[in-house]
């Protein structure tokens, strides 16, 4: 009797799954954890989302990937944390096609993401190698309609890649009150390649020649005599605003590697083997890089500190508070 009513569908019998432990030390850690960084991370990233939005000085091609990247963070805290609390601590009984569609918005997220942080590599990659030619090259408009682009693309592509999940629903359920989603082979090596892979192998081969290129830029600028030092101040500076801005995004691009890398390569290597604690670490790293992205950009960005100030202190309702000096 006892063992029937661990299980989720106890009427099934043998062919449900059993309830997670309410008790158990590790639920209730997951719980826990898992709650306070989703709220931060909706929290943080609707103010990023507040402020380049509201504020017309900070509607920038660099600040738009940054809004995009934001907005997919939200909804990582959103939607795909919930969900993930919920899967884990819970049996699931909201049927084969919700549990597609749960996992069918984080895949497009997870992929748009992943789309940002390409473009931001490189958007940087042409301020810094390019500066002459990246005011033509960069456009407000040109920038949004690659991020339209990234999404519509991120759909289309996830469409495309849980198609046989989508045809056939629950069918890679080992139990009734289970929800996954499981690629095959094929699927999951197309999905390494175009979500990880090269993604990866494009920052990271951009953000090396952005270093290249600034470090070069440095000596050259250390060789010059005082007077011309002089007559190229402005242009100097606008290379030192660059670089920061490329330093301040690589420190953001780092982090995403350092978060994202582990939970592919756990992907890539299977976790049967693995103990439960770390795949448990693994998943939670994969969704905290969702909430350090604001906290990166109040540490290294003087305009956001200063925006979230207006916004905190309602500033912001004022009448033409979108035409406040954020930037310096």
């Amino acid at each position: 009797m006892e063992e029937k009513e661990e299980l989720c569908f106890p009427q099934l019998s043998n062919l449900s799954c059993r309830k997670p432990s309410s008790s158990s030390l590790e639920v209730m850690t997951i719980r826990v954890v898992m709650s306070s960084i989703a709220l931060l991370t909706v929290a943080l990233n609707l103010l990023v989302i507040i402020a380049i939005s509201h504020f017309r000085q900070l509607h920038t091609p660099t600040n738009i990937l940054l809004l995009s990247l934001a907005v997919s963070d939200f909804l990582v805290g959103l939607l795909q944390m919930p969900v993930e609390i919920f899967r884990k601590t819970s049996c699931w009984f909201f049927g084969d096609y919700i549990c597609f569609l749960c996992n069918f918005i984080p895949f497009i997220i997870t992929s748009a993401s992943i789309g940002d942080m390409v473009l931001i590599s490189v958007d940087r990659y042409v301020a810094v190698c390019d500066p002459l030619r990246y005011s033509s090259r960069i456009t407000e408009r040109r920038v949004k309609v690659c991020v339209c682009l990234c999404w519509l693309c991120s759909v289309c592509y996830n469409t495309f890649i849980l198609n046989n999940n989508f045809r056939h629903p629950g069918i890679h359920s080992s139990c009734y009150g289970e929800c996954v989603v499981v690629l095959n082979f094929i699927e999951g090596t197309v999905d390494l390649v175009v979500t990880f892979i090269a993604p990866i192998s494009a920052i990271i081969v951009l953000y090396v020649q952005v270093f290249a290129a600034a470090v070069t830029q440095a000596r050259a600028q250390r060789s010059r005599v005082t007077a011309i030092r002089v007559k190229l101040s402005v242009s100097v500076t606008a290379k030192k605003s660059e670089l920061k801005a490329a330093i301040t995004l690589g420190v953001l691009v780092v982090v995403y590697l350092i978060c994202f890398c582990p939970f592919f390569s756990l992907v890539l290597s299977g976790h049967s083997l693995l103990r439960t604690w770390f795949v448990s670490f693994v998943i939670f790293l994969f969704f905290f890089n969702s909430c350090l992205n604001p906290l990166i950009y109040t540490l290294f960005y003087p305009w956001f500190r200063k925006a979230l100030r207006l916004i905190v202190t309602l500033q912001i309702l004022q009448p033409g508070s979108s035409n406040a000096k954020i930037l310096r």
